[in-house]
């Protein structure tokens, strides 16, 4: 065998001061390159943060799917959905912003959904899980788990793609930080998307860890130090309230809210106008202008119109007022639009069921609602089976039970009135017509915008005063009593923070009477859509001014609040034994002591 020959060629050798000279060119270049790229703005930051935080939350639920199909234990599994949960957290405030179905997706209420098409959808989500998982995981359950962890997967990483091509704009990112405080006090804290596993308070902290971080990625400290350290020092109490708070039932969510939440909100906006980064001037039912939820002008009572020509004016109030308590839109029947709407019962009647017109002893169909925040909400009637309030003057002038009346025979009868033709010209370029008599009655309807009790002052910081049982009454109803999961602060009926653009119907299992032997036979939304998630279904009406609108419930089955609490407390239907499938009222017992139940009813009563 030949050995290889070896390679005795001269080696080519550079000294060292050539070495030492090309190693200083290459990192002057890389450093003339880092001075010269433009450096990435605050919204390229976040948005990257964003894009990291869609990626952790993958890795987490990929653990979670791995505890369950493997399967750990039951404590481990939970660990793993609770470290899920707050990684998502982290990416909400954007994702239910930019992305609002797959956020829905992801954690949308473990409740069918009927659409507008009236395709009824299965829930899918954290939630499912979460009810599969709380309070301890049942191996029989596994390939349903394991099927709903692929599924959520599968909607993160559509969040991920969808969310590669969003454009973010700093007025964007502000927008949805802020929301993100109000999501957190209206659903966040009230354990509204935590049902089962309470974990609502820790899953507000990594919310706002969040948010704490966009921030900071903005120059704010350079304009103004002394607000930046203030929100830092804000974010930090309220994380520290939210993390020292006992227990779920625990915690303050009155003194949260006015003493961090509120402010928190108002600092956010303060800090948008000191960058010089323009607000929103849409029109949205919570005003983008709005520092609270509590602020006496936070909510838009013309933002649910058809047409932005419906929008009220001081002429046409005074003129559906008129109308309001005039029986010429009964056909001079004797009867007005305050016979069931009377002001000094907070435009209820005080009865069941109100009297029907032109029959001796016959009752309507349904329990006559307060107009007190008509306004407020996006449909109308307990079967929200109208969107607009015109739409509704419409239905209640022409029903035979309630008005009995004509709009084409109203209209005739008031362009012969001299003072009502002129009132008319004044409101409407078109005069008297069936559309602006129903406009003229439905911007009546709107001004009556009732929302500055003494708990809303509270909120506002004003020198009002709260006894400490109706303090412990906001407390219950917005934790342990689950009120708010379904009346939404700070509106208290159905409408759905933060966006406010849909109110909610519920199933509740309402008795037909006192004795509660059996659901009322009234079927709700279901007359409408005929599906089965709407059997028994009601809009959630508001609980504003609800000392004054006894009797209650959609048939007026209950005399007294206390009444009312103590339904909800043995957990509605299912829990007098009607076993209902459909029913979305939790009805596992509330177990509240009789001093909450007392401080609930007190709270109520301060509103």
């Amino acid at each position: 065998m030949i050995p290889p020959a070896l390679d005795t060629s001269p080696k080519q050798t550079f000294p060292l001061r050539t070495v030492l000279l090309g190693i200083l060119a290459l990192l002057t270049a890389i450093g003339l390159y880092a001075l010269l790229r433009p450096k990435p703005t605050p919204m390229e930051v976040v948005k990257g943060h964003f894009m990291q935080d869609i990626t952790d939350l993958d890795s987490a639920v990929s653990q979670l799917q791995r505890a369950i199909t493997l399967p750990q234990s039951s404590p481990n599994i939970q660990a793993a959905f609770r470290r899920a949960r707050l990684a998502y957290k982290r990416v909400e405030f954007l994702s239910a912003y930019y992305s609002p179905e797959t956020t829905k997706a992801l954690n949308g209420p473990n409740i069918p959904e009927v659409d507008d098409d009236l395709r009824v959808n299965a829930p899918e989500g954290f939630q499912v899980l979460e009810e599969l998982l709380f309070p301890a995981f049942d191996i029989a359950t596994k390939a349903e788990a394991v099927q709903h962890a692929a599924v959520l997967r599968s909607n993160v990483n559509r969040l991920r793609k969808i969310s590669e091509s969003n454009v973010a704009t700093d007025s964007h990112i502000f927008d949805a930080m802020r929301l993100e405080v109000f999501r957190i006090v209206t659903l966040g804290i009230t354990g509204f998307d935590s049902p089962v596993a309470f974990y609502s308070l820790p899953e507000a902290v990594s919310a706002l860890e969040s948010l704490q971080q966009q921030l900071a990625t903005y120059p704010l400290a350079d304009h103004d130090s002394e607000l930046a350290q203030r929100i830092d020092q804000t974010f930090s109490e309220a994380q520290t309230d939210l993390r020292s708070a006992r227990n779920f039932d625990a915690f303050d969510r009155l003194s949260f809210i006015k003493h961090r939440a509120n402010v928190l909100s108002g600092l956010l906006l303060d800090a948008q106008k000191t960058l010089a980064i323009p607000a929103f001037a849409e029109s949205r039912l919570l005003r983008p202008s709005a520092r609270t939820l509590t602020d006496t002008d936070a909510f838009d009572p013309n933002y649910f119109v058809n047409v932005s020509e419906q929008r009220s004016t001081p002429e046409r109030v005074v003129l559906g007022k008129m109308l309001f308590f005039d029986p010429v839109l009964s056909g001079n029947s004797g009867r007005t639009c305050a016979t069931c709407h009377q002001p000094e019962r907070a435009f209820t009647d005080g009865e069941s069921k109100s009297l029907a017109i032109g029959f001796k002893g016959r009752r309507t169909f349904r329990n006559a609602p307060t107009l007190l925040n008509a306004a407020l909400q996006a449909t109308q009637f307990a079967d929200s089976r109208v969107v607009f309030l015109e739409d509704q003057a419409s239905d209640v002038i022409q029903n035979t039970d309630e008005m009995h009346g004509s709009l084409p025979e109203a209209v005739k009868a008031l362009q012969q009135n001299a003072t009502y033709r002129a009132l008319f010209d004044k409101s409407y370029k078109e005069g008297v017509t069936e559309h602006s008599l129903k406009n003229a009655v439905a911007s009546y309807i709107r001004s009556l915008v009732s929302l500055d009790s003494r708990v809303d002052q509270h909120l506002r910081g004003q020198d009002v005063a709260l006894t400490a049982e109706e303090k412990q009454g906001f407390n219950v109803f917005m934790g342990k009593g689950k009120c708010a999961t379904c009346h939404f602060f700070p509106l208290f009926n159905g409408t759905v923070p933060p966006a406010f653009q849909e109110t909610e119907s519920e199933v509740l299992g309402t008795p037909a009477t006192r004795e509660e032997k059996q659901v009322d036979s009234d079927v709700g939304k279901f007359i409408l859509t005929k599906r089965e998630p709407h059997r028994y279904a009601f809009k959630t009406p508001t609980i504003r001014h609800v000392a004054r609108t006894a009797p209650y419930m959609h048939n007026g089955v209950y005399q007294t609040l206390d009444d009312v609490v103590e339904f909800y407390n043995k957990g509605g239907g299912n829990g007098l034994g009607f076993n209902l499938d459909n029913q979305t009222l939790p009805f596992d017992q509330l177990n509240l002591t009789v001093p909450e139940k007392k401080a609930l009813v007190a709270f109520m009563k301060a509103l």
